[in-house]
């Protein structure tokens, strides 16, 4: 038996059924090439009706299965990992490293305060050693009171951190803790009982102080008076014009005053808010990042980097401890640069209204991580602060990730925070690296991919770690519109990626793994399936209105492959899906809202033009079918004969359609509550339909 100093900080295991997998998957593509030579070896002649509707369709089948191979390279060899912590604690418990962990935040109105707050106490209450921890708050809104916010949670956290850890609390977010936990069973004894009590009674307090100072808009004179830091907001202009703003409220480096109410010490805690001039671009969240690297190196100084997104608090007080069983094990820690945590979120419904990242996080992470790792995703990842900062891999290189005795040059905290200032100012970063080859990269809605890709390509893996105690939560959209919107932003940052030079499919080439590469690819060209999406849902549809068939007919052999990959293809996604524990039904600030998501129902609400064109296409749906219906009925037996000999699959698939649509036609016609569909987008969408509708069949 190997001793235990030998034996390894974490295993990786390979997914079981692979074999498998891989002949269901080969036959699936052999359907599909079936189904191009029959696109191809049955095209219209010229001039004969449906020639252009079936070289659409030739077209579309094409590229899904293109697309259908590149998510297939993300199934192929999925691998689990498993940490070893217990290993972890015995081998280097005393010389852990420093961890600096940034929250980043843009606008007090949209993301409230208290909801940041609590973000920001569950990542300064892992289980860690505080004076090896450092948390900083990034606002680049510039907002007093997310400061003011944040002075109040600095000193809730002295009660909340020790109470965290002596009842070793889970998840270590107040309010997600208060609402988990009712006082009846939230104890386990009466001592317990008193201090649930009293931590709840002094998280309203805090909580309602902050409210207060949202509902004023402004800090109250007198706590201005009583707080020297709230003096740099002196010469503030604007949220996009005003001085470097860095206020240092817990200095971890002070074993006096930075204590909790047990006499523990406590994390070192940092305000920032960038300088911002109108002339000079900030780039958004890659900027703050950036800024947010040079001031904890000037302040604290981590090798390892945890960034999460202000919505999306720690779970898992253990999840730093997962991190470190990867980049600390003596035979591949030294080859891993960052380790990447699924993003999941705490508000879904028991179906999942509008869908979630479940496939992603159980199936396609897994399979991209065989290849050399995960995509960072700009949340929830913790990185070496050598490899953010451009360091390329050597196979010579150590996994240098213990403590660092060496003391450092101690500055008064003023003289740190004076000095630090500069590193946070619009001009800093001309004629430098920063942005390009070092720090997060500029240039992209989706900065964070890039970033990713570059590190990979510098020779360096990741790994994505998974614990079944998820280690962030976050919230999901709860309107239909915001959806859309999130989605938008994904679909074309990454096909933004792949037009640029930093493509997977040239500047990735011959540096990654070939199945690698195409998991980049899957994302990049994820934008892409739009237009053989809408090549599919509108022109069989409208072609079943002229009678014209598009597909074999119900006798026709070449019926198989049509019927083999549609059944399937979607019925081992289906069971994929039930397999990551979603549903079989699964396709806020304000209180109507977050009833109507609680009972799933969809929430329009907005005139926006991406709900146009939905409403739209699904009248369209309807239209063709009724139409189509309502000739059949007329030429009788006869003709519904032939319909069902020749257009089948057409009827099939404008039928499954109009169930996808359902909700759609009940928020245009059926419902009066706030969040039906607006009347101006029902009314244009079904003129457009209808019109399109005529003039088509018209037109044969």
């Amino acid at each position: 038996m190997a001793k235990e100093e030998h034996l390894p900080l974490f295993e990786t295991k390979k997914a079981k059924g692979r074999v498998l997998f891989r002949i269901f998957a080969a036959s699936i593509f052999a359907g599909i090439c079936l189904i191009w030579v029959y696109r191809v070896s049955h095209i219209p002649k010229a001039g004969e009706d449906g020639r252009f509707a079936w070289i659409g369709l030739l077209g579309a089948e094409i590229w899904f299965g293109f697309y259908w191979l590149l998510t297939q390279a993300s199934r192929w060899n999925p691998v689990y990992r498993h940490t070893f912590k217990d290993r972890l604690s015995q081998r280097y418990e005393n010389e852990f490293p420093g961890v600096d962990i940034f929250v980043c935040t843009a606008d007090a109105s949209i993301e409230p305060p208290m909801m940041v707050m609590n973000t920001v106490l569950s990542v300064m209450a892992y289980e860690y050693p505080p004076e090896k921890l450092s948390v900083y708050l990034s606002d680049d809104g510039g907002s007093e009171i997310t400061y003011y916010a944040l002075m109040e949670a600095a000193e809730f956290a002295k009660h909340w951190i020790p109470y965290c850890k002596k009842y070793k609390v889970e998840p270590r977010s107040p309010a997600a803790y208060f609402v988990s936990k009712h006082a009846d069973d939230a104890v386990e004894d009466n001592h317990q009982a008193k201090d649930f009590v009293v931590i709840k009674k002094l998280y309203k307090y805090m909580e309602n102080k902050i409210e207060n100072a949202v509902k004023l808009g402004q800090v109250s004179d007198e706590v201005r008076s009583k707080h020297k830091g709230f003096s740099q907001w002196d010469s503030y202009s604007s949220r996009r014009d005003h001085d470097s703003i860095l206020q240092i409220v817990i200095d971890g480096r002070d074993p006096i005053n930075a204590t909790d109410n047990e006499g523990c010490a406590l994390p070192t805690l940092v305000y920032l808010a960038r300088e911002k001039r109108p002339q000079y671009h900030h780039n958004f969240k890659a900027g703050a990042m950036n800024a947010l690297i040079r001031v904890s190196s000037n302040i604290s100084n981590g090798k390892l980097l945890l960034n999460v997104d202000c919505d999306m608090y720690s779970n898992n007080s253990l999840a730093i401890r997962d991190t470190l069983c990867f980049l600390m094990d003596e035979e591949k820690g030294h080859e891993i640069a960052f380790v990447q945590f699924p993003q999941n979120f705490k508000n879904l419904t028991k179906n999942e209204l509008y869908a979630s990242l479940r496939v992603i996080n159980e199936v396609e992470a897994h399979g991209v991580d065989a290849y050399g790792g995960p995509l960072y995703v700009g949340t929830g990842c913790f990185h070496r602060r050598d490899t953010l900062c451009g360091r390329k891999f050597s196979k010579d290189s150590k996994s240098d990730m213990k403590w660092d005795n060496r003391k450092r040059e101690e500055l008064g905290i003023h003289e740190l925070e004076e000095n630090t200032k500069s590193v946070a100012s619009c001009t800093f970063e001309e004629n430098t690296q920063w942005g390009k080859e070092m720090g997060l990269k500029y240039g992209c809605p989706v900065e964070d991919i890039i970033t990713g890709l570059s590190i990979h390509c510098r020779g360096w893996k990741s790994v994505y770690c998974n614990p079944a105690r998820e280690a962030f939560l976050g919230l999901a959209p709860a309107t239909l519109p915001h959806i859309l919107v999130q989605h938008k932003r994904w679909s074309e940052g990454n096909f933004h990626i792949f037009l640029s030079k930093y493509s997977p499919a040239w500047y990735a080439h011959g540096k990654i793994r070939l199945g690698h590469q195409l998991g980049y690819l899957r994302y990049s060209l994820w934008a892409s399936n739009c237009l053989a999406t809408l090549v599919y849902s509108t022109l069989p549809l409208l072609y079943l209105l002229r009678g014209t068939s598009l597909f074999p007919q119900m006798s026709s052999p070449w019926l198989i492959p049509f019927a083999y990959v549609i059944i399937g293809k979607y019925t081992w996604s289906f069971v994929e899906f039930l397999w990551c524990d979603g549903t079989i039904l699964a396709k806020v600030a304000d209180e109507d809202v977050s009833k109507r998501y609680e009972k799933e129902i969809m929430e329009f609400g907005d005139s926006s033009p991406m709900l146009t064109i939905l409403a739209t296409l699904a009248l369209l749906n309807l239209c063709c079918f009724a139409g189509f219906v309502l000739e059949e009925a007329i030429a009788g037996s006869k003709g519904i004969a032939k319909a069902y000999e020749t257009m089948s699959l057409q009827v099939l698939l404008c039928g499954v359609l109009i169930l996808i649509n359902l909700p759609l036609y009940q928020g245009l016609y059926l419902r009066k509550d706030k969040g039906k569909m607006p009347s101006s987008v029902a009314y244009k969408s079904m003129v457009i339909a209808v019109f399109s509708c005529v003039c088509f069949k018209l037109s044969y």
